[in-house]
């Protein structure tokens, strides 16, 4: 078994795609050529809630990335709400109006329970145990079946670890995934998913977010996708480790988190910003939301100016990268069509 051994989900996607491109077997699949690593991958991310992309040539949608976190956290499924900032996403729904492997649906209803505060109580009553397991994978609907979305990650542990020299417990979590693309999965959303849930878990427990493990059996991108990201250079640009991009809690307070959750998931789309108790929500997820509307409204300007009320560094810098880029695209659009029409 490979490992990749990273800080954070920017050098992890630069080692890993270098590994990949020199290490990798090319193969078909039913979505065209891949190229795969011959045996299973373990990513180890030492600091996970540096979960923000930067790569200029992969260009993360920031605002799709934590919006589809939110989503699962609240056991949605539905095609309408995400659709909002993906507009493409509902192809991977075989009727256009849900999705079967949905994972927050997974946690939090398919199975007829409501798996995160299970394992929360697991691990409050028994800091030791090795039962806290999230699963994912349904044999019921997922095997020998046929359709267009199946889960790709299929289940997740957690353990609660004692650090003896600092007297203090962080939670780790494992991943396992079945097949894993590591350009729009692993580096990508799922960076940003998994240590949202690992996160929100460990802040219920009062410990801190520890390391976060994923092992992926089938560890692969698409060579198309790779044509046009490239290989990112070993030494990754990285503002969280050159000091231009930062963290903030997720959780102020676990007692009310998943109310504010349930706030911001109904709250209408325009309007004065609904009370919160917990500050990521009111001043991170609440502009971020705002400025995606003026985004959408072909407002460039507005968007990137709604970006500066973004408290959390990483999460403002990511999504003034991404709304630049498509700004001076618009701009440079705008202008070819003057010299047109002159």
């Amino acid at each position: 078994m490979k490992t990749v051994h990273a800080r954070n989900v920017n050098e992890a996607y630069a080692i890993g795609m270098n590994m990949l491109s020199t290490s990798g077997i090319q193969e078909e699949s039913r979505f065209g050529k891949v190229l795969v690593m011959p045996s299973p991958v373990t990513t180890t991310y030492l600091q996970p809630t540096e979960r923000v992309l930067f790569d200029k040539k992969r260009d993360c949608n920031p605002f799709f990335h934590l919006m589809e976190s939110l989503w699962m956290l609240h056991g949605r499924n539905d095609v309408a709400w995400i659709e909002d900032f993906s507009s493409s996403i509902g192809q991977f729904s075989d009727n256009g109006i849900n999705f079967n492997a949905a994972y927050g649906h997974r946690w939090r209803q398919h199975f007829d329970l409501d798996q995160i505060p299970l394992v929360i109580n697991e691990l409050k009553e028994n800091p030791d145990s090795r039962r806290a397991v999230l699963g994912m994978w349904d044999p019921r609907v997922d095997l020998n079946k046929e359709g267009k979305d199946f889960p790709c990650n299929l289940a997740i542990s957690f353990r609660v670890n004692k650090d003896q020299f600092f007297d203090k417990s962080n939670l780790d979590m494992t991943v396992f995934n079945r097949s894993n693309d590591i350009i729009w999965g692993a580096y990508g959303a799922n960076a940003v998913h998994m240590s949202i849930l690992q996160e929100y878990i460990a802040a219920c427990l009062d410990v801190g977010c520890g390391r976060y493990y994923q092992v992926s059996n089938n560890y692969h991108a698409y060579v198309d996708v790779l044509a046009r990201t490239g290989i990112p250079d070993p030494g990754p640009y990285d503002p969280y480790e050159m000091g231009q991009a930062d963290t903030i809690p997720l959780v102020d307070d676990p007692d009310h988190w998943m109310e504010d959750l349930n706030t911001f998931m109904e709250a209408p789309e325009i309007g004065a910003t609904p009370l919160y108790i917990n500050n990521f929500f009111a001043h991170v997820a609440e502009p971020m939301r705002r400025s995606w509307n003026w985004y959408k409204n072909k407002d460039y300007p507005g968007a990137l100016e709604m970006t500066e009320e973004i408290f959390a560094n990483d999460w403002r810098l990511a999504c003034h990268q991404w709304l630049t880029k498509r700004f001076e695209k618009h701009g440079r659009k705008k202008q070819v069509r003057k010299i047109a029409e002159d």
